[in-house]
């Protein structure tokens, strides 16, 4: 079942590409951007991720934490996702997907074939990012969280499509509040 604002984000415990713990509870006090997104080699998410990659530092000054978390091994985050040795942000690997059952995300045939994907796929490609190397389901959903410093939903985002993500202006919305 969706997570829905107001409630508690669910607690987890997870470890990032390069084998760093990382739990909620590292964030207590904070506002944090839990961002869900499809397997490292997806291009589609690998232009997003750069898309946040570029506004960390306007994030932090904001006092928002931003965390990814992809369907991958460390191995393949560490060959798609990574722009140098450390990324600008937490990356957690959970291949299992167990933060992904924690958070609900979901998966859709038609969300995979949704013809707005179109856009963002030649989009990965001028930006030669990503690859064709999946490990994990194909039509998985990626999903957003804002969370409160007191660990509570603020926004929730489960996108439609395997290109649809938290619209910038909500996240600004956030960082205002």
């Amino acid at each position: 079942m969706r997570l829905t604002v107001g409630q508690r984000a669910p607690s987890f415990s997870a470890t990032t590409w390069d084998g760093k713990p990382v739990t909620l509870a590292d964030f207590e006090g904070q506002k944090l951007w839990l961002a869900f997104f499809r397997y490292a080699s997806c291009p589609l998410c690998n232009v997003r991720v750069r898309a946040i990659y570029r506004r960390v530092e306007e994030l932090r000054a904001a006092g928002v934490a931003v965390v990814a978390v992809f369907q991958s091994p460390g191995e393949k985050v560490r060959e798609y996702v990574l722009e140098g040795d450390e990324p600008p942000m937490p990356i957690i690997a959970d291949p299992e997907m167990v933060l992904y059952e924690q958070y609900a995300l979901e998966r859709s045939v038609l969300g995979f074939l949704a013809p707005r994907n179109i856009g963002s796929f030649f989009e990965s490609r001028k930006l030669d990012v990503g690859g064709l190397s999946p490990d994990g389901p194909l039509d998985r959903i990626p999903g957003d969280f804002l969370i409160g410093p007191d660990g509570t939903l603020v926004d929730v985002f489960y996108g439609s499509a395997i290109s649809d993500h938290i619209p910038f202006e909500q996240v600004d919305a956030f960082m205002a509040r």
